[in-house]
């Protein structure tokens, strides 16, 4: 059986009460939580009382960590350490962070070891960025393992953005995506979107044109699935309660 994540921010108590319901009916079985900079520590407390599994994802571009870029590292280091301690706070496994945009692969790699975390996975992103007219850092599976093994982290597939960078790269998205399964990723994150398009989407399940059915057959058994589609309500998630339920109707 996989593992299906609910994906909220850091800031999301209005998703409390219904993530709470959910996980209880055995909707999903973790919380990936997106860090907002500068969280409270009464935020934390609440999430940390709640005894729900979860993963974290760093802060990426839109909130000012960009690990490609050797003047951001000061604002980087800062920006991890405050990511650290909200792990640290609710006992997390595993933290996901983006590559960057926009900038050197290799300063990439220079500012992971220097982060020097186990908990680390490397996230694959789009061709290009949705902001800016950027290009990203990580859209290839050679960038990504060579990520991982200068850092000796794990990595996080997200199937959305390699379908992208495909597009962008003018590969074919299915052979493309093959190349990133090599690398055993530990996390997956899952969304519906446009085959066709280089551009991310995070559609609900049905709504877009993906395959689902046949990338749940790629991905093993018993791996953590993060469900990113978008939420439509700003107080309840039975839009994410009906995007597993096609899921699950599907394997």
């Amino acid at each position: 059986m996989f593992q299906f994540g609910l994906k909220l921010w850091s800031n999301n108590e209005n998703y409390i009460r219904d993530a709470v319901r959910m996980y209880d009916k055995g909707v999903y079985q973790y919380i990936e939580i997106y860090y907002l900079p500068d969280t409270s520590g009464d935020v934390i407390n609440l999430w940390k009382s709640l005894g729900i599994p979860y993963v974290i994802h760093a802060p990426h571009y839109q909130s000012g960590l960009n690990l490609a870029k050797s003047e951001s590292k000061e604002r980087n280091m800062n920006l991890i350490k405050e990511t650290m301690h909200f792990a640290d706070s609710l006992s997390v496994e595993k933290i996901i962070v983006h590559p960057g945009v926009a900038g050197d692969i290799n300063e990439t790699a220079r500012q992971l070891i220097e982060i020097n975390d186990h908990r680390l996975l490397v996230e694959n992103k789009p061709y290009y960025a949705l902001f800016d007219g950027l290009i990203c850092n990580g859209a290839t599976a050679g960038e990504i393992g060579f990520l991982m093994n200068e850092a000796s982290i794990g990595c996080c597939l997200d199937i959305g953005h390699a379908f992208c960078a495909a597009r962008g790269l003018n590969k074919d998205p299915m052979e493309f995506i093959d190349e990133f399964f090599c690398l055993k990723p530990e996390i997956f994150h899952l969304t519906d979107g446009d085959y066709h398009s280089a551009y991310d989407r995070h559609d609900h399940i049905g709504e877009g044109n993906y395959d689902i059915k046949a990338i749940m057959k790629l991905i093993p058994d018993g791996n953590k699935v993060t469900v990113e589609t978008v939420k439509d309500y700003k107080d309840r998630l039975n839009d994410f309660e009906d995007d597993i339920c096609n899921i699950k109707c599907l394997i």
